[in-house]
């Protein structure tokens, strides 16, 4: 039942999925005032929570979680903090292990898997007792978080009403073989050099875990995944990282409305990252797949994108 029919129309330009793409990353801009707090976790490591708070202090948070080597002050973020806190809601940007500008203590830093840490963020935010309605928002890596967390048996606090994951990547190796392909060549160099890059610092913290061969045996995304993701995070290989972090097989298990934006001119899903059968036959597990947008794109006139605007709807209104 929860397909729903999109009503994106972008203009002609941004129909095409690299120029939406890289404008939305690169050309955007979005100026909010946020606070920073450090959050130590269960085991001892570190995050950096960007908070940007409304001095009426609202009962309402939207926490709201980057992709692959962002942070809190992308603007495919920021743009979504600044328009939930001009509809009275705090926002809270959460900065994964090693994006914050500060290296993490640990040698492992975040992954695509990883929800004990949004679990610990969560709990640090109860613990305030101020907000009785909590919505979560995740692009790209940070979506199949979302959605993994709530599909996974954790106990969901009653305080987190819906979730929107937008530009999702639920079945990673499917993702992973797309980012492989030459039309991603660009994309697939720049991830690549900011992983080598963090990795090369994590080497300088942990000499004895990781040395300048394995550094350069590096040659693409699956390498680094082979040699650092899936090593560092007790996995035991690429393949079996991909297997249990994807999101796609806790879907049926979600109890809590969630909306799922995937354009399908997005060239890093797989055909698999449409999960139309879950969706038809799902109470909760809302499926929206508008023909452009590209990857986190979603580009229209004004100062807020589509998918912004459609979680704000979700979130205040339902569908």
């Amino acid at each position: 039942m929860p397909l729903v029919q999109s009503q994106f129309k972008p203009s002609l330009i941004f129909k095409n999925p690299f120029v939406s793409t890289v404008y939305s990353g690169l050309v955007r801009r979005v100026k909010i005032k946020q606070q920073r707090e450090r959050l130590t976790l269960r085991d001892g490591d570190f995050l950096d929570l960007d908070w940007s708070c409304l001095a009426s202090s609202p009962k309402t948070l939207v926490i709201l979680l980057h992709g692959m080597e962002g942070h809190g002050q992308r603007p495919y973020i920021t743009g979504a903090a600044k328009l939930f806190n001009q509809n009275n809601m705090d926002a809270l940007c959460v900065n994964f292990r090693c994006c914050s500008g500060d290296l993490n203590l640990k040698f492992a830093t975040y992954h695509s898997g990883k929800t004990d840490d949004l679990e610990d963020v969560i709990h640090h935010v109860l613990a305030l007792d101020k907000y009785d309605h909590i919505y979560l928002k995740g692009i790209s890596l940070g979506g199949n978080i979302i959605l993994k967390y709530l599909g996974e048996g954790n106990i969901i606090p009653k305080e987190i009403k819906k979730a929107v994951s937008v530009s999702v990547p639920c079945f990673l190796s499917g993702s992973a073989n797309m980012l492989h392909h030459p039309k991603n060549a660009l994309y697939h160099y720049n991830f690549k050099r900011s992983l080598i890059k963090r990795l090369k610092l994590k080497q300088s913290q942990f000499p004895h875990k990781i040395n300048d061969a394995t550094i350069k045996s590096i040659k693409t995304l699956r390498d680094f995944d082979e040699v650092y993701t899936s090593k560092a995070h007790g996995f035991k290989d690429a393949q079996d990282y991909y297997n249990k972090s994807s999101s796609l097989q806790f879907l049926e298990a979600i109890k809590t409305p969630v909306l799922i934006i995937n354009a399908l001119n997005d060239s890093f899903l797989s055909d698999e990252c449409y999960p139309y059968a879950i969706a038809q036959s799902h109470s909760y597990v809302y499926l929206e797949t508008p023909k452009h947008g590209g990857h986190v794109g979603f580009i229209e006139k004004g100062e807020y994108y589509y998918n912004e605007k459609r979680a704000l709807e979700f979130f205040l209104k339902g569908l």
